[in-house]
């Protein structure tokens, strides 16, 4: 008896994890700032950028220019590594509501001690972070190039429930408020 050749997944239709950005915004500059750096320093072991405030909001003392918020870009294995942290921070919950329409999704941590590995130092304090993560197909590099850029097809943009499969499949996360 012969047996079925499987089909091949086409590779171009395969989604993967584009980057991670995770980002602790402060509202202060100084030593707040400094301590929110060394927290993401160390949980990602990667240089931390700082971001400036877009506009000046007396009510909160922020003036247009000045750093209030770090951030840090993950790819490849450390974005992943990561993801199964956060995650973990979160007991691997995620709301739909939480997807965007192309494949985005992200997950506030309240405190950075609930990732697993992390000890509480009184030096650096509590943060809370917000986790945004981008999924693509292969291919999207001619949406970003500079030469030639052009347009993703819409049957190759990753749909809402693609993600939510992609997750659930890789991660295990258990996605709440689904419609089925």
């Amino acid at each position: 008896m012969e047996t079925k050749p499987e089909p091949e997944i086409n590779q171009m239709k395969k989604i993967r994890i584009e980057k991670v950005i995770a980002s602790i915004s402060v509202g202060a500059s100084g030593e707040p700032l400094e301590r929110a750096k060394q927290v993401l320093n160390q949980l990602t072991d990667q240089k931390v950028c700082t971001r400036k405030a877009k506009k000046t909001i007396k009510d909160f003392g922020i003036r247009k220019g000045e750093p209030i918020a770090c951030l840090v870009t993950l790819r490849n294995d450390r974005a992943s590594d990561f993801l199964k942290k956060a995650f973990e921070a979160v007991e691997n919950k995620l709301k739909a509501s939480s997807f965007d329409g192309f494949g985005n999704f992200s997950l506030g941590i309240k405190e950075h001690i609930e990732m697993p590995g992390t000890r509480y130092d009184p030096e650096l304090g509590i943060f809370g972070m917000d986790v945004n993560v981008t999924l693509e197909r292969l291919g999207y590099r001619v949406k970003r190039r500079r030469i030639r850029g052009s347009q993703v097809g819409n049957k190759h943009l990753i749909t809402k429930d693609e993600a939510m499969d992609f997750i659930q499949e890789n991660f295990e996360a258990e996605i709440t408020g689904r419609k089925q």
